[in-house]
């Protein structure tokens, strides 16, 4: 290998590493995260570094040396990012297209490797070449696995050859490269001799662990659970083999830098990880619940495993690598040991955290501390460069250290304290953040008091169609419980549990982990979002084999216990009030006409009632949303966006054609385009059709779309009136979803605001002939509209007439326009004489609910 820095051996691996540190800040907007980081850090940093210093060990055991090919670097990391990017887009082509060239670039690795030990003299470590071929011939396997993952398997499949995919990759491909170098770089790092036997015990230990990732392969790939254990068994005990003469090693030169100290972190955690991954797949099941045990296992395989063994020997080779002599390579060295008892210890004590069941608010905080210990490594790589490039500028001498300094012993235990430390105040500090989780996790596993079995049981809960599935989990009382939530629905959910652990809300495809805790009682969950529990979406956690809890105990509704809003009808608008103008505008031009309009939802806090505020879910700001107002034959073309936190949708009334591309819900975030033609006429109600529906309508979202019949008499003034409900929860709140399923609303009102035009009137002439629409837009209720001291000459009713210019002999009047939840039409009226005209819906309890104005009507 070329001593001196060298940019595609030496950047990409960085690159790579700096990709994990951002998309773990970023996480909350890429489509995929989880996998995303692992392929960062294993396909990408973990994978180029094997081929580059695979290369590099083979060229130093084989003494055969070997031609650089940065074609073969080039295509191995530009295979990888296409990996990346076809998986984030689920595009199985792009992938197919990426795989390819990983695929490519590792057999065109192993054929070197191949080349030279053909060429070699006998050696005597030579075995360590073989586990590179070895390693790279699986590769290529577990990439095709990963592109039929990308392209969709049907049921249990997913999850047998996701797992068969891992063990390929992880055991395989890093494993046997890891298990291979170990044997040498580890003695190299401690700087001592290697452990007797050590050249017999990689011989002997290769087709062990080489049959041993096959068979755990093949095992999880048909589902066999019992052969995957056995393999993964086999696999630890080829690790045996090879442990001997590195513990051998180590007792003779005890690690004192940190490469040996991450090194052999970083083996620790394989070894502990390969245990409980064999329980969790002997453990059986289906694949899904295999495949969700083991996903708890992923963050400490990658952290703990193979970042750290990754770090640790960069660490050693690049100081090496980038040669000037001892003097530059102790420049290096000291630059990379910065802190190194202080990363190490906060590193894995960190991890054991994560393993605990914790807050999700402390499993945040230290897992960003931990990530924070490991990207430590990439600026000192930076400044481990320039310093080896310092130093052979200088002939100044640098000091060498002692092979034993007790000072230099205590200072690295002081820095290894202080690094328990920092984990110990970050607990600390989000306990103090968020201190209500402690105090359900210990109330879930001491009331009542239940011993913990140590047990872990691992469940997958889909959130979708209103439903969790399962809605019941039967967990032995005494088992810690973990559930993996997958929103499987095209709207946002959550789940809350009655000891207050809880997820985060999730998008459509998001997946959280929600660690219960130590399950003593049966425990209750639901989705807190704005009705959903209502509509079925709840789940029972049933303890068995538990003590009956009591009732307190077993139903605490952690629901809101803030009072809810009500509405005071003596009460007044703030002073400068002005109503929402009722008045609807004529239509411009003739002829048929395209309509063009954005309606954006947001979330908003208004006034809808005097002393009342509510956080509405609106289109456009308003509710009542904007009129759309045209003719028959009018096209309409409506383009809507989501700017909210959780799903919506639109139903146009007016428009005939089929739902279930224009009328789906949307995603935070997410836009769609509704085109109709309004073929009939009336006035139609338009509204978001996700569900629960009724709890959409009713916190705002809910518009007119008028459409005036082509023979429409022409009158001096048009008036809209759309009656709506209002069930407050606490002010400044949502709709109180309760009382709307019990249909007990706060206040009926028209056009948004409870007795806008009692306390505002509209103002008429005397004379004038006024067209009123109205709509009633429910969700619950209809209206019967009158107006006190006026009669109808005109009412028209969903698409007809029901009485035209007072009848054939112009003498019949109307005194109400009935209509049922989401029915329109209008009324025609004259004044006679001045004076003030109240309006209602004479369904008299919803006029005193706010369902009221008034004419005020002046002389011409």
């Amino acid at each position: 290998m070329r001593r001196g820095f060298s940019p595609l051996r030496d950047l990409p691996a960085l690159v790579w590493l700096l990709g994990v540190v951002v998309v773990a800040f970023v996480h909350p907007w890429i489509p995929e995260p989880r996998w995303l980081l692992i392929h960062l850090l294993l396909l990408g940093a973990a994978t180029h570094s094997i081929v580059v210093w695979g290369q590099h060990f083979a060229d130093a055991l084989l003494k055969v040396p070997s031609t650089p090919r940065p074609a073969l670097l080039a295509l191995l990391n530009l295979g990888a990012l296409v990996v990346m990017v076809g998986t984030q887009i689920a595009s199985w082509q792009v992938t197919f297209a990426g795989a390819l060239g990983v695929a490519g670039a590792a057999g065109w690795h192993a054929a070197r490797l191949v080349g030279q030990l053909r060429r070699a003299l006998p050696v005597r470590f030579a075995a360590v070449v073989r586990y590179y071929v070895t390693a790279s011939a699986l590769l290529p396997v577990g990439a095709a696995l990963g592109v039929l993952l990308v392209r969709g398997l049907p049921g249990p499949w997913h999850g047998q050859v996701l797992l068969a995919h891992v063990a390929l990759n992880l055991l395989g491909w890093v494993g046997l490269t890891v298990s291979g170098t170990v044997m040498t770089l580890w003695p190299t790092v401690l700087r001592t001799r290697l452990g007797a036997g050590s050249d017999a015990a990689l011989r002997r230990a290769l087709p062990v662990l080489a049959a041993a990732v096959l068979g755990t392969a093949a095992g999880c790939l048909v589902g066999a659970w019992p052969l995957a254990a056995a393999g993964l068994a086999s696999y630890a005990a080829g690790l045996v083999l090879l442990g001997r003469p590195l513990l051998e090693a180590a007792r003779r030169k005890p690690p004192a830098e940190h490469p040996a100290w991450s090194m052999a972190a970083g083996l620790g955690w394989l070894v502990g990880c390969l245990v409980a991954w064999a329980y969790a797949v002997l453990r059986g099941g289906e694949a899904g619940a295999v495949l969700a045990r083991f996903e708890a296992i992923v963050p400490f395989l990658a952290a703990g495993f193979v970042a750290q063994v990754l770090l640790g020997a960069l660490g050693y080779l690049v100081p090496s690598a980038l040669g000037g002599g001892g003097r530059a390579v102790r420049a290096a060295n000291s630059v990379l040991n910065r802190a190194g008892p202080f990363r190490v210890a906060t590193v894995n004590l960190g991890l054991l955290v994560c393993l605990l069941p914790t807050p999700s608010l402390v499993r945040v905080v230290v897992s960003l501390l931990v990530l924070l210990a490991l990207a430590a490594q990439l600026p000192l790589l930076v400044l481990a460069i320039r310093a080896s490039h310092r130093a052979r500028r200088t002939d100044a001498a640098m000091p060498v250290a002692p092979a034993a300094d007790p000072l230099r012993t205590r200072r690295a235990l002081g820095s290894a304290v202080a690094g328990a430390a920092a984990v110990l105040l970050a607990v600390a500090g989000a306990v103090a953040l968020d201190p209500a989780p402690v105090g359900t996790l210990l109330a879930s596993s001491t009331t009542p008091a239940v011993p913990a079995t140590g047990e872990t049981t691992m469940v997958r809960v889909e959130a979708g169609d209103m439903r969790f599935t399962p809605s019941r989990i039967e967990v032995p009382a005494g088992d810690r419980l973990v559930l993996e939530v997958v929103n499987t629905d095209t709207d946002v959910h959550d789940l809350v549990l009655t000891n207050g652990a809880r997820s985060d809300r999730l998008a459509p495809g998001d997946t959280a982990r929600v660690d219960v805790g130590v399950v003593g009682s049966d425990l209750e969950g639901w989705c807190s979002l704005v009705g959903h529990r209502q509509m079925g979406m709840t789940l029972d956690i049933v303890a068995t084999g538990a003590a009956p809890a009591d009732a307190a105990h077993a139903h605490h509704d952690q629901e809101s216990d803030e009072p809810t809003a009500a509405y005071d009808a003596s009460a007044a608008p703030e002073p400068g009030f002005s109503a929402r103008d009722p008045e609807l505008p004529p239509l411009a031009g003739r002829g048929p006409q395209t309509h063009r309009h954005t309606l954006t939802v947001s979330e908003v806090e208004r006034a809808v009632a005097p002393g009342v505020t509510q956080r509405l879910w609106t289109y456009n700001g308003e509710a009542v949303g904007p009129t759309l107002h045209g003719r028959v034959g009018d096209k309409f073309v409506i383009t809507l966006v989501n700017d909210g936190s959780i799903g919506h949708s639109i139903d146009f009334h007016a428009g005939a054609l089929a739902p279930d591309r224009p009328m789906r819900t949307i995603a935070p975030g997410e836009s769609l385009t509704y085109r109709f033609t309004a073929g009939r006429a009336g006035i139609w109600m338009y509204h978001c059709s996700t569900m629960p529906m009724s709890a959409h309508i009713a916190n705002g979202m809910y518009g007119a779309v008028v459409i005036e019949p082509p023979d429409l008499a022409p009158v001096d003034r048009s008036l809209l009136l759309v009656q709506g409900e209002h069930y407050y929860g606490p002010q400044g709140g949502v709709v109180d979803a309760e009382k709307l399923a019990a249909e007990r609303p706060d206040a009926v009102v028209f056009n948004g605001y409870a007795d806008q035009y009692f306390h505002d009137p509209v103002s008429v002439r005397v004379g004038e002939r006024l067209r009123i629409w109205v709509l009633a837009a429910g969700p619950n209720h209809g209206t019967s509209f009158h107006v006190v001291g006026g009669q109808f000459s005109t009412t028209y009713a969903e698409g007809a007439y029901l009485l035209r210019d007072g009848g054939p002999d112009g003498t019949g009047g109307a005194q109400a326009l009935a209509l049922a939840p989401a029915q329109g039409g209008f009324v025609e009226l004259t004044l006679p004489e001045a004076g003030n005209y109240p309006f209602v819906s004479h369904a008299m309890v919803d006029a005193e609910r706010g369902a009221r104005g008034v004419l005020r009507a002046v002389a011409r």
